[in-house]
């Protein structure tokens, strides 16, 4: 059966004690796993909260963006550079975490955009950056599953055919792809079609609402989401993304300006929808 986790980013963005609490109660509700953004300074603060979500037996996922100072597919080189950098030491985190995924649009600088489409050349020097960054994750026994995000945050990789394309031209096992249900919502023709187009190198998976709430109370269609994800055998995390204003800081940087559902709404009634769509479509 697959494993069910909730992004803490609903509550923060940094990893403190007040996350504990948060950690404790979505064990208690029956998740599997939790999900970190690995963004914040302080290498310490890792470290603990690995130590702590295993001994609650809790498993963990990670996520992490960069910003146009460490673009992957800048044209300037000592930029480029910063970009590895950046996920090594995120990759290193998530090895603090005990996360064997570190997932998200680390591909390209979030929110930057060149004001046209994206260039075969942008393709190669991410794929340069990332098999770097990937033979460095191996080390490690880790899994990067990259991001197609919407035309609105990302203009590298917003469909999972131009996904598909970066992974392959990485070419390395353990550089692959996730599937968000919000940005596939936005992008995508229709979830069949887009699932059944990553299916081989899927590793992770989002599941979003439209208006980033509790999944289920939306216009996604999920029913299509989770049908598709069992005809391809996915086995892998069914993670919930949800936002909210807890973090004013980072809700600015992602352009949340209102609350959704609360917090705890969407946690329990979210882990609730997951399983009765993994219980109807065989999940």
């Amino acid at each position: 059966m697959n494993k069910i986790g909730f992004n803490v980013l609903a509550w923060s963005a940094v990893i403190s004690d007040e996350l504990k609490p948060v950690v404790e109660r979505l064990k208690t509700i029956g998740y599997d796993g939790v999900e970190f953004f690995v963004g914040a300074p302080g290498d310490a603060a890792y470290k603990w909260m690995g130590d702590y979500t295993k001994e609650l037996d809790l498993g963990v996922t990670t996520v992490m963006v960069v910003g146009k100072d460490e673009n992957p597919i800048s044209s300037e080189q000592p930029v480029r550079s910063k970009a590895l950098d950046r996920i090594k030491w995120a990759v290193d985190r998530a090895h603090d975490l005990n996360s064997p995924i570190l997932c998200g649009p680390f591909h390209s600088a979030h929110a930057h955009f060149a004001k046209r489409a994206p260039e075969d050349q942008e393709y190669q020097w991410g794929a340069e950056v990332l098999r770097a960054a990937g033979e460095y994750a191996a080390q490690a026994n880790i899994t990067l599953a990259l991001e197609a995000l919407n035309r609105f945050e990302c203009y590298l990789c917003n469909t999972m055919e131009q996904l598909l394309r970066l992974v392959k031209t990485v070419d390395l096992p353990n550089v692959r792809a996730m599937f968000d249900t919000h940005h596939g919502n936005i992008e995508e023709k229709n979830f069949s079609s887009a699932i059944s187009t990553i299916a081989p190198v899927l590793a992770h998976v989002h599941i979003s609402e439209n208006d980033r709430g509790t999944p289920g109370d939306g216009q996604v269609r999920f029913d299509d989401a989770f049908s598709s994800l069992a005809n391809i055998q996915y086995k892998g995390w069914l993670t919930i993304e949800a936002f909210s204003r807890n973090d004013p800081d980072f809700a600015n940087s992602i352009g949340v300006w209102r609350e959704y559902s609360k917090p705890w709404d969407i946690a329990e009634k979210g882990l609730h929808f997951i399983r009765e769509m993994c219980g109807k479509h065989g999940l």
